[in-house]
């Protein structure tokens, strides 16, 4: 393999994963391939269902390995480690021709309101959750087993 990315049939997307030169995947599969098991969360997916004004340019995602930072293409990915009991609430999501996994929006507030209560990532007070369904929130908000989220979970939806 590495013989054929040195004449160019192929790109090196990490050690172990090529991808075909002339059909490199998008940005968002490379995301969910780069380091599995992942699915698309935070502020990339709140961005993506309009749920912040703010554009994401760093594509953050939840797993259930080591917490990392990733490079490829020169594009930055993020991974954020959650307990196995939590690595749910995610569904694929049709892209022009291709599925990524994605965090459902329910399932984005809380993976993002998990990691404000811990103190790892600031609140955006910009967050709209009108449309969500505050059931939904809860259940997900449970998987956490921390009392702390719930209570800042009751906070955020006033």
């Amino acid at each position: 393999m590495h013989r054929y990315a040195k004449r160019g049939a192929f790109l090196k997307l990490r050690n172990g994963l090529y991808c075909l030169a002339d059909q490199p995947p998008s940005e968002l599969v490379l995301a969910n391939r780069l380091y599995e098991p992942s699915y698309i969360s935070f502020e990339f997916a709140l961005s993506h269902y309009h749920l912040i004004p703010e554009a994401a340019y760093v594509i953050t995602s939840a797993t259930t390995r080591p917490t990392r930072a990733l490079t490829s293409f020169g594009k930055t990915f993020e991974y954020h480690r959650l307990k196995k009991s939590a690595f749910t609430g995610y569904e694929p999501v049709k892209m022009g021709q291709e599925a990524i996994l994605m965090a459902t929006p329910e399932k984005a507030v809380i993976d993002t309101l998990y990691f404000t209560d811990l103190r790892k990532k600031e609140l955006n007070d910009r967050l709209d959750l009108r449309t969500l369904s505050r059931k939904r929130m809860r259940s997900y908000a449970q998987l956490f087993e921390r009392p702390s989220l719930l209570q800042l979970l009751k906070k955020v939806m006033g």
